[in-house]
C-alpha cells in the first residue's frame, strides 16, 4: 500500500514489508513519529513487496521474515539482486543464531528483533542507510554467545522433520505427533525458518544437506 501523503525528499524513505497489518501500522506511526524518516508504502506479502517496489523507491526496507506467500530471508536475497541500493533490516520475532546468521548472508544489512526499543529501531535504520551493518542488542549476544554452536533443532521439530520425509499429509502429522493442526503448522514454520527453506523439497534437501536426515 503506498503512502502519498509524504511529498518531501529530505526524508528516509521507509517500506515496510509484514503479514500483519496492526504490526506495521504500528511501526508506521513510530517512524513517522521520528525525525527525518518517514513510511511512503507498506506491504503484507512477497508478491506486495515487489508490487509496492515497482511503485515506489525506498531507501530502506523494514523486513520480516515470516511471510504468507514466501520467506523473508529468501526475499531479502532476490531484491538485493534486483534493487542493491535499498538498504533491508530485518525485522522479525527470530532470534536463533541460524537464522541471523542466514539473513546476513542473503545481504541483509542489519537484524532488529521486534521487541527492540524503538530508538534501537529508529538507530538501525540510520546506520544502514549510512552504509554500515547493524544489530540490535540481542541479536548480537546471540552471535557472541554462539559464535561455534551449530544450529540446533528440537526434539520435537526433528521428529516433525522426519514424519514430512515420509510423506505424511498435515491430519496425518498431527494425528502422528498427537498435536492440533495449528500447533503442526506453527513447527512446520519454525523448520522452514531454521533451515532457511521456501517449500517442501528445499526442506527436506537442506535437512539432507545437514546431516538431519
Amino acid at each position: 500500500m503506498k503512502n502519498n501523503s509524504v511529498k518531501k525528499t529530505n526524508f528516509i524513505r521507509i517500506a515496510i514489508v509484514d503479514d500483519h497489518k496492526v504490526v506495521a501500522e504500528g511501526f508506521e506511526r513510530l517512524i513517522n513519529d521520528s525525525e527525518n524518516v518517514r513510511v511512503i508504502g507498506k506491504a503484507f506479502s512477497v508478491a506486495g513487496c515487489w508490487e509496492l517496489l515497482a511503485e515506489i523507491n525506498p531507501d530502506v526496507i523494514l523486513l520480516d521474515i515470516s511471510l504468507p506467500d514466501g520467506n523473508g530471508i529468501r526475499l531479502c536475497g532476490e531484491i538485493k539482486k534486483k534493487y542493491p541500493r535499498i538498504k533491508i533490516l530485518m525485522l522479525t520475532s527470530y532470534n536463533e543464531l541460524f537464522t541471523i546468521t542466514s539473513a546476513l548472508d542473503a545481504g541483509a544489512d542489519g537484524y532488529v528483533l521486534k521487541n527492540s526499543m524503538s530508538e534501537e529501531v529508529l538507530e538501525g535504520i540510520r546506520v544502514v542507510v549510512s552504509g554500515k551493518k547493524f544489530l540490535c542488542e540481542e541479536a548480537n549476544v546471540t552471535i557472541s554467545e554462539n559464535k561455534n554452536t551449530p544450529m540446533e533443532l528440537t526434539r520435537r521439530e526433528i521428529e516433525l522433520l522426519r514424519l514430512i520425509a515420509e510423506g505424511l499429509t498435515l491430519q496425518q502429522l498431527a494425528d502422528k505427533m498427537c498435536l492440533g493442526i495449528e500447533t503442526i503448522r506453527s513447527y512446520r514454520k519454525n523448520l522452514n525458518v531454521k533451515l532457511g527453506a521456501h517449500n517442501t523439497v528445499q526442506l527436506l534437501q537442506k535437512a539432507k544437506d545437514l546431516t538431519l536426515l
